[in-house]
């Protein structure tokens, strides 16, 4: 086919040229509804629908068509159309024509398609060229007669230079141009200057309109886009900032030149306001030269623009290809690079497929306008050309797309879940479908499928703009940002569980009397929402105040941190103060607690303290408060108070010793025991009274942070008699649990006081006396019984340890020995020895004893190692079974209390266990005396002996110690302690509850 010169001629044609912000768009709508009829092509589907949107207000929806690649709206008899510039009309019978942004003549990707435009597309009355001064060179050598109207700037453009983003004044536009950049620029600006709407080309034309309108209608200060915002978008643009200058243009990454870094700086400023420009990020300042040029639109003009024949040859395929090749006869003009219809031509010639059947001019004809698909998926050239040539061959052969085929395709993309990436690829993919059911003649129910996939594209495109909101935008800043810049006062409201609104959007966490304001209130409205939340704090702290001052003990609670909580809401703290068991309430309150308020507060908050000390340690604060002990009672009560209801009664022995009955009677009323170890409170060894004794003393002692702080509580709720240390846990710990510290193990104090209750009655047994305890030995030694177990909750394996830790010593004799030996003594062996212990318990006051025999004035501590009971020993030695083979019988352990004598004592065990058993300090609590590992050495009653007094003399009395002696040689005098003289007892009051122990004693005796 023949290529005729081109003739072309500027008559009738106006180019209207100049920067950004001239009003050209406005001119053209003007001009065009001057005329009754009329086309105008923009050069983005976006720009189209404002366009559209603007001319539907102004004559009516019915008067306006809108046709793009993917969208017709065609009312019956429409006068007026508006396009992209690629769905205009190749010829028309319009009274006018207007073509915007023609610049983009030069573009190497859409090029051909502006330049064919403004070359061959003219109204009958009028035709305009709207676009950048930088046109005006070759339009007048292009088209000889062009009459070219040049429009100024209607405001300044200056440059601002360099910012940080975090910098950057309100109302600016940040360009960069990929869609990872900017997603990264826009989580930043969310971050730190709450939110920020994007722009991409990717966006469907409805999800770029929804981010524009969020940044028009002031919900973000921000907006971050490509060089999408350049093509005539009406923003409200202060500054802009670029923070890439590079981009790639479909064949190669390089720099913006100053026209195109003008286009896009162009944005600020709009009508008669001035607007600024400069650059953030990691770009480079603009050298004086660029800013001059952009400042004075001063540019290179445009000397080339893309050019492809409209010469189609569809003889054959070859002649297609042949054509498309043509080059343009009048300077001005170049062939234009291969764009996506061609590239896929060129794959799509080598189907043979394809190439059977485009055998004749109009299924050449129609190859190449599927051809024309464009590639919203951004796929590789042959995928694209595959899906192009599935739908050829559908529409040749069947007359349309195969339904089946295509109902696939949509359904695919039709789901809204996914987050932005996921999104974009399927409203690309339906965006493909879209267009393949606006191109007529290519399916059977074309109305069917464009409604369809027009819903369906909406609907991604609005869960696009849903999930980048969602990303990018804090709502609850956007939103106060609106209402400030509306000089509007902000409302605020407090919830019942706390949470302060502002303007309806959480803005902090008000607990008990302090308010946290939620993270990212940093930012530019900061002082405003607080402002506004202080108002509505200040009277809910009023309220507060006032329903706390009249609230119930139920509604407050003091909990193992140290915290007291009103209705779970931390409200105060206390600290040590003088007196332990009275503790300083510090208000946990802000500024905004007034005086008279705070007052009320901290005065019904220490009420509650002072109850809460009271009620759960009330025989405590009842013998803290006594008013009727007197002399040595009364400092014996203090000293009570003071240690939190333990004293070890080797601290204040001399005290209970010169203590008279009556003194014991007025101190023991108030719930006080006399143990052989411990003067002490049973009522407190419980979890609850245990929690709040630890809480106090680590007040008091720092201790809060210690390790084992409120670990032993749990055990002590269990149930649990005895416990395997911690070595790492503050020893005191234990004692205020409930617990003595003994080396390996721990006993709670009221089971040490029931294990001395059984062995009394094994060391006041006479021997020849019937019937004999179970355990008692020679009457100066026993063993260790299952009922010593049972109650320490230990094993054989821990009562060694125990026993020596209570300053007990083992001597260890044969089996068959101990069994001869107890042969030797007759009678019937008692069935246990908790008859006594319970008579000793019941009376509850080991003293009684101590009274009636010099027994029970020591304590201890213990350990653990294993021990043989009567029972296993006797049973050693009964006679082997006929045909069984002997086994050698353990060595029995005969105990008696320790004298400071036996670590220099020789044989029985070796002197390292004795050592260990006792006779050394064993490792307790902080400030213990060093005689604690020695303690009761043989007293008649059964507890060890206590070892040195402060005089030097043993602490019990010499009357203790006169069984203990040992000869010159270091061995013990047997027949001394068996001979001694009967020592004269104490008369016994009649009504003291021991009478009847003593009464059980004289009967078990005849």
């Amino acid at each position: 086919m023949s290529v005729h010169p081109m003739i072309l001629s500027g008559r009738g044609v106006t180019a209207v040229l100049g920067p950004t912000n001239t009003g050209k768009t406005h001119y053209a709508i003007e001009r065009m509804i001057a005329h009754d009829s009329g086309v105008i092509g923009l050069p983005l589907r976006l720009l189209a629908r404002e366009v559209y949107t603007r001319l539907v207000e102004k004559v009516g929806h019915h008067n306006v068509a809108l046709i793009t690649g993917e969208e017709k709206i065609t009312p019956h008899r429409a006068r007026y159309s508006v396009c992209t510039v690629e769905a205009m009309p190749r010829e028309t019978t319009a009274s006018f024509v207007a073509i915007d942004e023609v610049q983009l003549a030069g573009d190497l990707e859409r090029g051909h398609i502006f330049t064919d435009r403004l070359l061959y597309l003219r109204g009958r009355g009028e035709t305009l060229l709207l676009g950048a001064a930088t046109m005006r060179p070759i339009l007048e050598q292009l088209l000889p007669g062009i009459t070219v109207v040049e429009r100024p700037r209607m405001s300044q453009l200056l440059y601002a230079g360099s910012k940080k983003i975090t910098r950057l004044p309100h109302r600016t536009a940040i360009v960069a141009f990929s869609a990872d950049e900017v997603y990264a620029i826009a989580e930043l600006i969310r971050r730190q200057r709450g939110g920020a709407a994007v722009v991409l080309g990717a966006l469907s034309p409805r999800t770029r309109n929804a981010q524009v309108a969020l940044y028009q209608e002031g919900d973000v200060e921000f907006l971050v886009a490509t060089d999408a915002i350049g093509m005539g978008l009406n923003l409200d643009v202060d500054h802009v900032a670029f923070a890439q200058d590079r981009k790639f243009d479909g064949y190669q990454f390089r720099n913006l030149n100053p026209a195109e870094l003008a286009q896009i700086a162009g944005r600020a400023g709009r009508h008669l306001r001035d607007g600024t420009f400069g650059v953030t990020g990691r770009v480079d300042p603009f050298d004086n030269e660029l800013v001059h040029r952009i400042e004075a639109h001063e540019f290179d003009p445009l000397k080339v623009l893309q050019w492809r024949t409209k010469a189609f040859d569809y003889a054959s395929l070859a002649a297609l290809k042949r054509s498309l090749d043509a080059a343009p006869t009048i300077p001005g003009l170049a062939r234009a690079l291969p764009a996506v219809d061609q590239q896929a031509l060129e794959h799509l010639s080598r189907y043979p497929e394809v190439m059977d059947l485009a055998t004749t001019p109009d299924r050449v004809e129609k190859l190449w306008e599927v051809c024309a698909l464009p590639d919203y998926r951004r796929i590789t050239p042959a995928q694209h050309a595959d899906l192009i040539s599935t739908i050829y061959i559908d529409v040749v052969r069947r007359g349309a797309v195969n339904e089946d085929f295509m109902a696939e395709q949509v359904r695919r993309a039709d789901f809204t879940d996914g987050e932005i990436d996921t999104l974009s690829a399927r409203i690309a993919q339906i965006r493909t479908w879209t267009y393949v059911s606006n191109r007529p003649g290519w399916l059977a129910d074309p109305t069917h499928w464009q409604e369809k996939t027009r819903e369906i594209e909406d609907r991604l495109s609005d869960a696009l703009h849903e999930r980048l909101t969602k990303r990018f935008v804090d709502r609850r800043t956007s939103v106060l940002m609106k209402r400030l810049r509306e000089n509007a006062m902000l409302e605020a409201e407090i919830s019942v569980n706390g949470d302060v609104f502002v303007e309806g959007h959480h803005v902090g966490q008000l607990t008990g009397f302090r308010f946290t304001l939620a993270t990212g209130g940093d930012g530019p409205d900061a002082k405003a929402v607080q402002g506004a939340a202080q108002k509505a704090l200040a009277l809910e702290f009023e309220a507060r105040a006032a329903r706390l001052h009249a609230s119930g003990n139920g509604d407050l609670a003091l909990s193992s941190d140290g915290l007291v909580r009103w209705l779970g809401d931390p409200v105060a703290r206390l600290t040590a103060s003088d007196h332990v068991m009275r503790p300083r309430v510090i208000l946990l309150a802000d500024e905004q607690l007034q005086a008279n308020a705070r007052e009320h507060v901290v005065a019904r908050i220490e009420r509650f303290v002072n109850h809460h000390i009271g009620t759960v340690l009330k025989p405590l604060d009842d013998i803290s408060r006594a008013e009727d002990l007197e002399g040595l009672a009364k400092g014996l009560a203090f000293q009570l108070v003071e240690n939190l209801g333990v004293l070890f009664r080797r601290d204040v022995a001399e005290e209970v010793k010169s203590l008279d009955q009556d003194g014991r009677a007025s101190i023991r009323k108030y719930g006080v025991r006399f143990g052989a170890y411990h003067i002490f409170l049973p009522a407190l060894l419980k979890p609850a009274p245990a929690e709040l004794i630890t809480l106090l003393w680590a007040l008091k002692n720092d201790g809060l942070d210690k390790a084992g702080y409120g670990d032993l509580i749990p055990m002590l709720a269990a149930g649990r008699t005895s416990v395997v240390t911690d070595p790492s846990f503050e020893r005191t710990f234990y004692k205020l649990a409930g617990f003595r510290f003994l080396g390996k193990r721990a006993v709670r104090i009221d089971i040490l006081e029931r294990l001395a209750d059984l062995i009394r009655p094994l060391l006041q047994w006479k021997p020849g006396a019937q019937p004999r305890p179970e355990g008692a030995y020679d009457g100066r030694r026993f063993t260790a019984t299952t009922s010593m177990l049972s109650i320490l909750g230990a094993t054989p394996d821990d009562m060694e340890e125990i026993l020596k830790g209570l300053g007990y010593r083992a001597d260890s004799v044969k089996a068959e020995d101990a069994a001869t030996f107890l042969a030797s003594q007759g009678g019937a062996v008692a069935a246990q020895a908790e008859p006594a212990a319970e008579v000793a318990a019941d009376h509850d006051d080991a003293d009684a004893s101590a009274d009636a025999e010099p027994a029970a004035e020591a304590e201890a501590p213990a350990s653990a190692e294993p021990v043989a009971v009567e029972g296993e020993a006797v049973a050693a030695h009964a006679p082997a079974e006929d045909g069984a083979e002997a086994v050698e019988a353990k060595p029995v352990l005969l105990w008696r209390p320790g004298t400071r004598q036996d670590n220099q004592r020789q044989g029985g065990r070796p002197q390292g266990d004795q050592r260990r058993g006792g006779g050394q300090r064993q490792g307790h609590g902080q400030g213990q005396a060093q005689g604690e590992g020695r303690e009761g050495g043989g007293r008649k009653g059964g507890a060890p002996a206590r070892g040195k007094r402060h005089d030097g003399k043993s602490e019990g009395g010499q009357r203790q110690d006169r069984h203990d002696r040992h000869d010159r040689g270091g061995k013990p005098n047997a027949a001394k302690f068996e001979a001694r003289p009967p020592r004269k007892e104490k008369p016994i009051d009649p009504d003291s509850p021991f009478a009847k122990l003593a009464a059980l004693k004289e009967q078990m005796k005849k």
